[in-house]
């Protein structure tokens, strides 16, 4: 394809990656709102976020192996009507258990549209010219994670509006995507018979959702170490060993084994899971920091973390544009991983009081870091994946970094909930007497507070501990952020190849 060719595509695919991205960030500020209505608790506002995670996970690798046996074409734009009809539903939900579950089928979609968008652009455009395509998908989500709270923000504070068109506003958006794609998107596609690995594409899936419901409910419905921890940890591992098998013996595998026999895809996707955790957290957690900590309203709450997702911004397009004209790219995702380990080790020194400038350019820091590593390991598995795999390397490594996000989301939510109700036990018990008393009865029960109906003394309280909660996940995350800076160390440099056919480079 020509370059003006490309960039007619390419369009469709922003556009579609803007949709995915969106469906993630525009719920974040409504979160507070949105789980406070339908009657859920600090459970409830991590599975919205982690099912979806969860279904775009699971999903990923099978949308991946499918790329690699039809039509790109046709299964990006299935993925967007899945996206669509999921949003439609999700818009109309009556429960925290029916949007959960409505999460699911547009975690489907999202799945469909974050790995083929990687892969589609690794068919048009060769590895050496691939960063500066790269950094417009870096710039979308850059875009769409700072438009999206924004948007979200200004729907749930619209009275007119409401937060159930934050799920409405992006399939209007999805309708364009599929149009464009329709018109624009040529890729050659040679058809051959095959067999889905529909047994490892299902073993994979219970695998990791065993997983997230464990870290989920541990520690608030069962203790860590307890029966059923051993029950779902050895189930989860066990339906892990059946997946190895199944993949071994499997004609075309949802996960070809062979791929981690390459250094460079086994380590950049390992790298992914620690960064997933890192870029989960922050775009998650922050909304309820600046909105239970700090009394910000939804709007304010997106346009507090401009910091971060500038960073992301500037540094995802910067480092894509000076690695096609250099060739070099490891630097690139070692620096990342210096600056994110730093800026979430610093986020967890915030409070509820410390000065916004410090925690914005600590948020600055973090997405520098982020938009580093985030498509350039991708960038780095991709030109090491013969063009057999192509499909199956890029949604590897989109698989584990949204797995480490998923179980990041799920272990960080569940630590968030047990900090939260610590600190402010602690507060109330400062406060002593009959108020304290009334102050456990209104927060006991797990619900996300209402900070307007609180009294001053109880508003206080509950801010500090949400505000020092919330510095307890940025320190965990910091240590996986760092744990993926010491593997992209390991990474060997090799040679951007200069076509989209050729083998994998030499070092």
């Amino acid at each position: 394809m020509t370059h003006p060719e490309i960039m007619r595509a390419l369009t469709g695919l922003l556009l579609g990656m803007f949709t995915a991205i969106l469906s993630s960030t525009i719920v974040t500020n409504a979160l507070p709102r949105i789980v406070g209505d339908l009657g859920g608790g600090q459970s409830a506002y991590t599975w919205v976020v982690t099912a979806t995670l969860l279904a775009m996970t699971a999903s990923m690798p099978l949308w991946g192996k499918l790329a690699d046996l039809y039509s790109k074409k046709t299964l990006i734009q299935i993925s967007l009507i899945i996206y669509a009809v999921g949003s439609v539903v999700a818009g109309l939900a009556q429960s925290p258990g029916m949007l959960i579950a409505v999460r699911v089928v547009q975690g489907l979609g999202v799945g469909g549209l974050v790995g083929l968008s990687q892969v589609i652009l690794a068919a048009m455009i060769s590895p050496r010219e691939r960063g500066r395509y790269s950094g417009y998908l870096g710039a979308t989500f850059a875009v769409a994670t700072v438009s999206g709270p924004l948007i979200g923000g200004v729907i749930t504070d619209t009275s007119w509006l409401g937060w159930r068109w934050c799920f409405w506003i992006g399939v209007p958006v999805a309708a364009v995507a599929l149009v464009v794609l329709q018109r624009t998107l040529r890729l050659p596609h040679t058809r051959r018979e095959v067999r889905i690995d529909w047994a490892g594409a299902g073993l994979i899936s219970a695998a990791v959702s065993l997983l997230l419901i464990w870290v989920t409910l541990a520690g608030d419905r069962y203790a860590w170490a307890s029966w059923q921890t051993a029950a779902m940890v050895g189930g989860a591992l066990a339906l892990g060993g059946l997946f190895l098998l199944v993949e071994r013996r499997a004609s075309d595998p949802v996960i070809p084994l062979r791929l981690f026999r390459e250094p460079t895809i086994a380590l950049t996707s390992v790298a992914s899971l620690f960064i997933g955790v890192a870029m989960f957290s922050g775009t998650v957690f922050f909304s309820q920091f600046f909105q239970l900590a700090r009394a910000e309203s939804a709007t304010m709450s997106g346009v507090l973390t401009i910091p971060m997702i500038a960073g992301l911004f500037v540094s995802s397009t910067v480092s894509g544009r000076l690695i096609t004209r250099t060739g070099r790219w490891k630097y690139w995702l070692v620096a990342g991983g210096v600056l994110v380990t730093a800026g979430m080790g610093l986020l967890g020194t915030m409070r509820h009081d410390t000065p916004y400038w410090h925690i914005a350019a600590f948020m600055a820091l973090t997405g520098l870091g982020i938009g580093m590593m985030m498509q350039n390991l991708v960038l780095a598995a991709q030109n090491r994946a013969a063009p057999r795999d192509l499909g199956a390397a890029s949604s590897l490594v989109a698989f584990f970094r949204s797995f480490g996000g998923a179980i990041g989301v799920a272990a960080l939510g569940a630590l968030l909930a047990g900090r939260v109700a610590a600190y402010t036990d602690d507060g109330l018990s400062r406060l002593g007497g009959a108020e304290a008393q009334a102050a456990r009865g209104a927060t006991g029960d797990g619900a996300i507070p209402d900070l307007n109906a609180l009294p001053g003394p109880l508003r206080e309280v509950i801010e500090s501990a949400y505000g020092h909660g919330v510095a307890d996940i940025f320190l965990v995350a910091a240590p996986c952020a760092l744990i993926a800076l010491l593997i992209t160390v390991f990474i060997k440099e090799t040679t951007l190849r200069t076509t989209t056919d050729g083998e994998p480079a030499k070092s």
